[in-house]
């Protein structure tokens, strides 16, 4: 038995760990490599909603990135060169999910911003980007924080945080008496 520890095939597992140390939280990096064709998003798909879940995202922000994660690939897919992969790397931090979805492109240009696809992509997850290369690959970034107010760090309006007893009225005050 060799005592060398593996790295999981993680040839930058040296960068991770590094960048990991610094940034001051824990990090997850998941990569999966798929043929860039419509008939394997549902795998992309379950990925996502997996990862998300594994967040404690809720069922309604899991739901919106399986649909985001799903509508930037279908955004990339329409110029993918035919028989390239796609590449989608999902980088996990405790409450934020960031996707990183690429493809060798025909034209090596990112999608129109000026689309109503566009527009319910930003909608769904939050901070939404799209850069080129190198080469003619493309790529759309997505970043989706669970539930709660990136500039307050509180949940949004009308949540309530803990167990309902513990937020719950005492039973005196309930039914009237002292």
């Amino acid at each position: 038995m060799d005592p060398t520890p593996s790295t999981g095939g993680a040839e930058n597992s040296d960068t991770i760990d590094s960048h990991t140390a610094h940034s001051g939280g824990l990090r997850d990096v998941v990569a999966l490599t798929l043929p860039a064709a419509s008939a394997y998003l549902t795998v992309l798909r379950t990925a996502t909603a997996s990862l998300a879940a594994r967040l404690d995202f809720t069922l309604d922000d899991i739901e919106d990135l399986r649909i985001a994660v799903d509508e930037a690939c279908a955004l990339l897919l329409v110029s993918a060169v035919p028989g390239s992969s796609l590449d989608c790397t999902f980088t996990l931090s405790p409450g934020v999910m960031h996707v990183l979805v690429t493809v060798e492109s025909l034209d090596g240009e990112p999608p129109s911003e000026d689309t109503f696809a566009w527009t319910v992509l930003k909608a769904l997850a939050g901070d939404v980007e799209t850069a080129t290369g190198p080469g003619s690959k493309v790529s759309i970034t997505l970043q989706k924080r669970r539930g709660v107010r990136a500039d307050l760090g509180e949940p949004p309006a009308g949540h309530v945080r803990g167990s309902g007893a513990a937020n719950a009225a005492p039973l005196g005050d309930a039914v009237g008496t002292p």
